[in-house]
């Protein structure tokens, strides 16, 4: 069901739309149109890169539109394609979800051509754009329900190769921390549709919120630079963070349900530990205070694990079962590599 006039094989630079048809109450003939640019230049890799995966999280949204406007076919060895705002009709709402059909699109894979917006977007994705592509890059941040330190993340993938080769674009993006994830809420994710396919995966997390500083703002436009310098599609010379002065990554990872802190009852969240610092197994973390009983004491969120602080839990007002934080153990690459 999803149009484009675009020529995926053509050399150049193209701008356009994936065009999805969609009926509604003052439209009978209407199409969601999803802007989309490609660039390509010769002999190379193929790079997919996708913003606003969720509707809220504009970090790679307003990186993956400064680049579309930025690249020239003489810049690249292959190809590039954008989808700066891939959840249009989200984005568009500033919703997580969207609000055509009230689907996740992170969790809607494998698709459905001829199913909802949301799921032709999957299809789309997985039958015609993933085969074009040796990498995907899916920029997340934690919209409007979590704050991140900013971080580049991936799964463990079985195959140690493909591993390998996501651990170290993950690591070219230059992010302080690093973060390897589980999935607790279901299954239908993009990266893994993705991975499935055997394409080398970089995935963020860039902070979150609706005020973004302008500091997150450059780590998603520089890091998603060198990450395609890495790759090979972008001319250039990769910036290591040695060559740049600065420490190693820290590697973190977060793969058990402890780790994921759930609120036991609704309330408001009080956090009472600095974003990325250290904590103890057994230390509170934050509190559920109660709006009405405000006599009650507050109930403690109690870290299962030792490790830091990675991501919190953004609007205070929570509901029974949100997550208010995760707890990530430092480890190295040597694990990262051979578990």
């Amino acid at each position: 069901m999803i149009i484009t006039t675009l020529n995926f094989e053509k050399a150049g630079k193209q701008q356009g739309f994936l065009q999805i048809p969609y009926s509604h109450n003052l439209g009978g003939w209407a199409n969601v149109m999803i802007p989309i640019t490609v660039v390509a230049a010769g002999k190379g890799p193929t790079v997919l890169i996708l913003g606003g995966n969720h509707g809220d999280e504009y970090q790679g949204q307003i990186a993956a539109m400064n680049l579309a406007r930025e690249l020239t076919p003489e810049m690249l060895s292959g190809r590039i394609i954008l989808i700066p705002s891939l959840n249009f009709p989200a984005a568009r709402t500033a919703t997580r979800l969207s609000p055509l059909d009230g689907l996740n699109l992170n969790r809607a894979f494998p698709g459905d051509s001829e199913g909802p917006v949301t799921s032709q977007i999957a299809h789309f994705l997985r039958t015609q754009l993933f085969p074009l592509s040796d990498v995907v890059i899916d920029i997340h941040s934690g919209g409007r329900s979590m704050e991140f330190v900013p971080c580049s993340h991936m799964h463990l993938v079985p195959d140690r190769e493909q591993r390998a080769r996501m651990f170290a674009a993950m690591l070219a993006w230059g992010t302080d921390f690093a973060f390897l994830y589980a999935d607790i809420a279901g299954t239908g994710l993009l990266p893994v549709e993705a991975e499935n396919q055997g394409k080398l995966v970089v995935t963020t997390e860039l902070g979150g919120g609706e005020a973004i500083p302008a500091a997150v703002h450059r780590i998603a436009r520089s890091g998603l630079r060198n990450v395609l310098v890495h790759v090979g599609v972008l001319k250039g010379r990769e910036k290591t963070r040695a060559a740049q002065g600065k420490s190693p990554t820290i590697l973190t990872q977060a793969l058990n349900r402890e780790d994921y802190l759930l609120a036991p009852e609704s309330g408001v969240f009080e956090i009472s530990v600095d974003l990325g610092a250290m904590v103890k197994r057994g230390q509170a973390v934050g509190y559920i205070h109660h709006l009405e009983r405000p006599d009650r004491p507050p109930e403690p969120i109690i870290a299962q694990s030792a490790g830091y602080l990675i991501t919190m839990r953004a609007p205070c007002l929570t509901q029974q079962g949100d997550c208010v934080a995760v707890i990530a153990k430092r480890v190295t690459a040597r694990q990262v590599l051979n578990a």
